[in-house]
């Protein structure tokens, strides 16, 4: 797998929160899907940690699993 972690991921700017994410829940993902070869993914709550970098299609394949639900219950 080549997935990367960025450790300056507050400067990738243009980020869009998770509608699964909400004020009162713990889990607060943010996308950054127009990076150039990657979709780049942090918490939230830590604006300043690192950021993972997926490579496109892979990300792509994860969405289209999720909302297939083949990861079960």
């Amino acid at each position: 797998m080549t997935d990367r972690t960025v450790l300056h991921g507050p400067s990738l700017n243009g980020s869009r929160k998770s509608s699964y994410s909400n004020s009162e829940s713990g889990s607060c993902v943010e996308v950054i899907d127009h990076h150039p070869t990657a979709v780049a993914v942090r918490d939230s709550k830590v604006p300043s940690g690192p950021t993972l970098l997926v490579p496109t299609a892979s990300w792509t394949s994860f969405i289209s699993a999720l909302k297939a639900d083949l990861f079960g219950p």
